[in-house]
């Protein structure tokens, strides 16, 4: 499959962003010190969907969670599968108080990179759907997680924001929000 530039005529794979089917939002990059979350505000409600993309790693081994408009009610629902080419596992809840995003691990050097895309977040008359793909590398060993998250909340989603469950994002981290024509 190939997709050809409306803009330049040339055809390849890779030409999506060429053809404005996905936008950059707004990116962060964590300075030294951390921080404790990271936040997107004043989403701009003229795309079909939105994408995170990112690498991470925090100060402690956890996870980074997401809520929707500030929103950390038990409105949340979650299934998960996951491997480590040694063992794998599954996880479901129907309510919580967020939608895991990202492994942050806590060693040196090894980052946890994820793609999350969030379908319809500006339709209202719908819950919210995420799913994300996760994972990492640590030179003979790694992990990866496939994850479906839902908001039971038919709001557009104007705000986002990526919370870890103990300590702070650690620097270097970025986090890139991409919205999604349709």
């Amino acid at each position: 499959m190939s997709i050809t530039s409306v803009k330049s005529g040339a055809t390849g794979i890779s030409l999506a962003l060429d053809n404005n089917f996905m936008e950059p939002i707004a990116t962060t990059l964590v300075g030294s010190g951390g921080v404790n979350q990271i936040t997107f505000t004043d989403i701009p409600q003229t795309y079909k969907h939105l994408q995170i993309r990112g690498i991470a790693r925090g100060v402690s081994n956890t996870f980074g969670d997401l809520t929707f408009n500030g929103d950390t009610g038990n409105n949340y629902a979650l299934h998960d599968i996951y491997g480590d080419g040694a063992s794998a596992g599954a996880e479901q809840s129907a309510s919580r108080a967020n939608i895991p995003v990202t492994a942050l691990p806590n060693v040196a050097d090894i980052f946890n990179g994820f793609v999350m895309d969030i379908l319809d977040y500006a339709n209202t008359n719908k819950n919210k759907t995420t799913r994300t793909l996760s994972g990492r590398d640590t030179n003979g060993g790694g992990v990866i997680y496939f994850l479906s998250g839902l908001w039971q909340n038919t709001n557009a989603i104007t705000s986002l924001s990526i919370i870890p469950r103990i300590g702070n994002i650690a620097q270097h981290s970025r986090f890139s929000l991409y919205g999604i024509k349709g």
